[in-house]
């Protein structure tokens, strides 16, 4: 176990991560954290910087749209140890695979956004252009 010197608050986790403290006891509640969360003597919860480690990379797997069951696989797997690399890999893996996709979508929607943009700034950039006299037919 850390020192006491270097465990942190469930206030100063929660600051570190952007985390909730209401977050950070569901994710406790959920099975998502690798180690057990310990207490300090009068029954607070502390982290270590492990913990905070942790959390960073479930609150990233959680922002790419990872469901919450795999993050708690993912995290049976690793909290298991050794032998099972080529399951965490190939959850990883389908992730990934999701994620690209949802980036394709993404992409998509976004070509869309910046051509609607460019058809309005060009109307807009029409309407301001001061008028033109008529040309002699030439």
């Amino acid at each position: 176990m850390p020192d006491s010197a270097s465990l942190l608050s469930i206030g100063q986790v929660a600051e570190r991560t952007g985390l909730s403290v209401h977050a950070l006891r569901f994710y406790e509640r959920e099975g998502v954290l690798v180690d057990p969360v310990r207490r300090d003597p009068a029954g607070r919860r502390v982290y270590s910087e492990n913990d905070v480690e942790w959390l960073t990379v479930c609150i990233i797997l959680r922002a790419s749209g990872m469901p919450l069951p795999a993050i708690r696989r993912y995290t049976e797997l690793v909290r298991e140890g050794d032998g099972n690399e080529e399951e965490r890999l190939a959850l990883l893996r389908a992730h990934g695979e999701r994620v690209s996709a949802q980036i394709g979508d993404l992409t998509r929607c976004l070509d869309l956004v910046n051509y609607k943009v460019g058809v309005y700034e060009d109307i807009l950039a029409d309407r301001a252009a001061p008028c033109r006299p008529a040309s002699s037919g030439h």
